[in-house]
């Protein structure tokens, strides 16, 4: 794993086995908080208001999309119920390393890396709600929870084509709730087919720095 600094000043990891950034090189902290927390979780909550919300996210990593929608929520006062799936979590000093806990509040970032071994594959209770990591392959993980909002932030097709399938997409967003919104930094014919045939209305959502456009799908 090396350390790499992207265009926004922020750092990220570069996985030689894979081939490809933890986040975009563009950008790691924008691509955060453009992708996930504004186009998946305010977008959401601005068309249902509510106190609590529940987000599931495909591809934990370091962490970074936890901690800006655990910010934005311990702000907003919404309680925040966030299950990360992870087959392969990384080492509590890889994730210091990265520095993301220096973007947001300082005690969700210490929250997050005191607790952080007792997340794995645990419910913690943290500053703002739940944090739980599954430590499993995708297509392992069962919830009973419906989800608000699903956060697909796996490594790209062309590094890792077995997670952009429709069997692992439709059983991911047999977790959303009818109305839920699922967000990636992804978009391709293939994609928008697929969720199309999942019962989503799909839209073709501004990209953050570096990509032109991302998708946002809503499940009808």
């Amino acid at each position: 794993m090396n350390i790499v600094e992207t265009a926004d000043g922020s750092l990220t990891l570069f996985h030689a086995g894979v081939g490809e950034h933890y986040h975009s090189k563009h950008g790691a902290l924008q691509e955060s908080r453009h992708v996930f927390l504004k186009s998946g979780t305010q977008h959401f909550l601005s068309n249902h208001p509510q106190d609590s919300l529940s987000i599931l996210e495909v591809g934990f990593g370091t962490g970074l999309n936890y901690l800006v929608t655990a910010d934005y929520c311990a702000k907003k006062n919404i309680k925040l119920n966030y299950v990360g799936i992870e087959r392969y979590p990384l080492e509590k000093d890889t994730i210091i390393r990265t520095e993301n806990t220096t973007h947001v509040a300082t005690e969700i970032g210490t929250d997050f890396l005191e607790n952080y071994k007792l997340s794995l594959a645990s419910i913690t209770n943290m500053v703002a709600g739940e944090l739980s990591i599954a430590v499993c392959d995708v297509y392992d993980f069962q919830s009973e929870t419906r989800f608000d909002v699903i956060y697909f932030d796996a490594f790209a097709a062309i590094h890792q084509p077995e997670m952009w399938s429709a069997k692992i997409l439709a059983h991911v967003c047999s977790f959303l709730k009818t109305g839920g919104v699922f967000v990636t930094y992804a978009i391709t014919g293939d994609l928008k087919r697929t969720m199309k045939s999942l019962g989503f209305a799909i839209e073709k959502a501004p990209g953050a720095p570096g990509k032109r456009e991302m998708l946002r799908a809503t499940k009808i």
